[in-house]
């Protein structure tokens, strides 16, 4: 499963949920990490939507997922992965 992460440095919900996708072991999780800072279009698309997850199909679709909340832990997190995978 390839995501990706929009996220800015000192951002504290993406560094959480960053650690929490580094936790995860039941799934093969390969994580792209952006910067929104380093580029104006992810920065004026996403400076007010941090963290931004998008999981990547094979056939180059792109989903956005819903923001967890800070509080799920990584077995939910792991969860709601499953469900998005599940699905399409």
């Amino acid at each position: 499963m390839y995501l990706i992460l929009y996220s800015k440095p000192g951002c504290h919900l993406c560094e959480g949920l960053q650690e929490k996708l580094a936790q995860i072991t039941n799934l093969k999780l390969e994580v792209e990490i952006r910067d929104i800072t380093t580029r104006e279009d992810w920065f004026q698309a996403y400076q007010y939507e941090i963290p931004v997850l998008i999981l990547c199909h094979p056939d180059g679709k792109q989903e956005t997922i819903p923001r967890p909340s800070p509080r799920a832990n990584v077995q939910q997190l792991e969860n709601l992965l499953q469900k998005y995978t599940s699905s399409s």
